[in-house]
């Protein structure tokens, strides 16, 4: 599995299985967010499966699917809240992480948002879908 560092406290990646996340616990992380909606892809596990395995890890987990569609979708702020406490870091996925890394540039203050978005892209991120929304 490739995470990758958006801060201290927040990390993304691509689509996990169940059996990482004992390891994401083990990390350090106190929530998993799951942006990718059920069934978006043949053989991704279910959320409730995610979430089965979260609670079993003592994290704590939540589902807010988000698709290109509707991005960033009605939960921004309850995102923004998430990636924003450092109490409780965050380990976000969806099924590349792009998807994440978008979200989380969005839901930074403006005045944050340029150099958010210039760490996001030298990982590697596109973040056209961030960019729609702010235009």
């Amino acid at each position: 599995m490739n995470s990758y560092k958006l801060t201290e406290t927040l990390a993304v990646s691509g689509q996990i299985s169940a059996e990482l996340v004992a390891d994401i616990a083990a990390a350090g992380y106190k929530v998993l967010l799951n942006n990718r909606p059920d069934g978006e892809e043949g053989g991704q596990p279910s959320s409730a499966e995610i979430a089965e395995a979260a609670v079993a890890a003592g994290l704590e987990y939540h589902h807010i699917p988000v698709t290109a569609i509707n991005f960033p979708g009605e939960h921004l702020k309850e995102m923004a809240d998430l990636f924003d406490d450092a109490e409780r870091p965050v380990f976000a996925f969806c099924r590349t992480g792009t998807r994440c890394a978008n979200l989380w540039v969005l839901s930074q203050e403006p005045e944050q948002r340029e150099q958010a978005a210039g760490h996001a892209r030298g990982i590697g991120f596109d973040l056209s879908m961030a960019a729609r929304a702010l235009s």
